[in-house]
Order: C-alpha cells, then structure tokens, then sequence
C-alpha cells in the first residue's frame, strides 16, 4: 500500500508520516520545498503545491490512499487528481467549525470536504478544535517574563494533542472501520484560559502570571505586532460570541483510537524546553 501524505511537514501531517512509517507503510510526501523537510529516510519526498494544483502532475500517481491538508482555493481540481490517478480513500484534516461557514475556517474546510464527498470515492473527515499546540503563542512571554496576556480569559476550550489527531487520521487511512465518518475531536479536559495558563505552569514548574487585558488593550498590542486591523476585530468577535459556550469534550479519540485523550498538561510536558 502506497499512502501520499499532503503537509507532510506540518504539525499533523509530520506525526502522520511517522506513524505510517512506523507501520511499515509505504509513504510519499508531498511537501513546498523538500530540501528542508528533514522527514524519515525511507519516505520518498516530492515537492509540490496544493495551491498550485500544476505542480501535483505525478504526486499520486501508483498511490492507493491519501491524507489530504485542506487547502480550499484549489480542492476541486487536487481531488480529481487524485481520483485520475486511482487512489480509492481521501482522509481529510478538516476542523470543528466544517459544519458552521460563520465560524473560523468553516467555510474552507466544507470546501474541501464537499469536493471529497463529490469524487465517489472512499472518506472520512478528521475535524480537530483548538490544537494543543496554540500554546506556543505564550511561549515568548513566559520565557521572558513568566507573564501570559490575554484577552477573554474565561472562554472555555477542550485542546487536542496532534499525535491523537494523527492517530485518528492513520487508523482512518489503514482500516475500513471509519470509511463515511465525519470525526470532531477534542482534547479530554475544557479548560478556560485561565486553566490552561494554570496547566502550562505545573507542567514546567514555574508558577506564571496572567494579565487579563481589555478588548481596546489587546488591540493596541496586536497593531504593535503588526496583525491586520480586520483581523484583530474578526478574533475578539469570534471570542466574545464564545463566552459561555464551553468547547464540548468529546469521546471521538478515544473511541477510534482505544485510549484516553492526551491532557494539554502531558503536550507541555513534552515540550517544556520551549517555554524555557
């Protein structure tokens, strides 16, 4: 079985080559620029662009199944690439707000998803929430200053390991159990900012400080790291809507996979030198 993994060196898709590999799969990944991949030995790594569907000439070619990163503008003609070249499955990365073309990324992600189901073949849509890994954007404030600014802090969200978005995405792609589902996941605990703040310390031993700063303050501070003014007001907006509605917790890891979900607590505690 050949199996082409698309943002083959992003945060999901990297973990998702890993574990093919450790599977004794045969992978091709397809990445921009293949000189910096730094991905296993045994992966064959092409270069190509999702966006520019030109570049993906032989990218599926001889591959049974493919793990599709959702990049909207040109998913229409990508999938029927991939569907010429006779590969029967597409797993999609997607995202939570698939169903729901107000909310972030929404619209794009049942782009991608709508051209999959179109094609005739084989599916499963893997819909993560917030990435554990978005902690990283406090990172450089807790190194400097043990400090995490924030707005909104009593938003409630349930973050999810990327190893258990791609261990859902790799059973998806090697066993016909999931063919037709669409999987929202979440991580096992929904944690206010506050809370998550609270987790990252314990799990580096360091007791932080949160400032909670006012809508007009965060403004100032995002026009002071260049953010686009539009985009600053669509965040607070998507944010204040949230206020009250908690992330749900869902059971979709561990029923696809066999085990609990990771904590955010366990994804800093393999990740502390970065907030040190």
């Amino acid at each position: 079985m050949r199996i082409v993994v698309t943002g083959a060196t992003g945060v999901v898709g990297r973990r998702v080559v890993a574990k093919l590999v450790a599977a004794g799969v045969d992978v091709r990944a397809l990445t921009r620029r293949p000189e910096t991949a730094a991905l296993p030995a045994e992966v064959e790594v092409v270069a190509g662009d999702l966006e520019v569907p030109a570049t993906l000439s032989e990218t599926f070619v001889g591959a049974d199944r493919v793990y599709l990163f959702p990049a909207a503008e040109a998913a229409d003609e990508v999938v029927e690439r991939i569907r010429l070249a006779g590969a029967r499955r597409i797993v999609v990365l997607s995202g939570t707000t698939a169903d729901d073309p107000e909310e972030e990324g929404g619209a794009d992600y049942r782009r991608v998803e709508q051209a999959v189901e179109r094609s005739g073949l084989e599916w499963t849509h893997v819909r993560p929430g917030m990435f554990a890994g978005n902690v990283l954007d406090w990172a450089e404030s807790i190194r400097a200053e043990g400090v995490v600014r924030l707005v909104y802090g009593e938003i409630a969200q349930a973050p999810v390991h990327e190893d258990d978005i791609a261990e859902v995405a790799v059973a998806a792609l090697l066993t016909d159990d999931h063919v037709g589902a669409r999987y929202p996941l979440s991580g096992p605990e929904s944690l206010t900012r506050f809370e998550q703040v609270r987790a990252v310390g314990r799990a580096i031993g360091r007791e932080l400080t949160v400032e909670e700063l006012t809508p007009d303050e965060w403004r100032a501070s995002m026009a002071a790291e260049d953010m686009p003014e539009e985009v600053t007001e669509w965040l607070l907006e998507l944010w204040r809507k949230r206020i009250g509605s908690p992330d749900p917790v869902l059971p979709t890891v561990e029923q696809v996979t066999g085990r609990p979900a990771r904590t955010l607590e366990q994804w800093v505690s393999e990740h502390v030198e970065a907030f040190r």
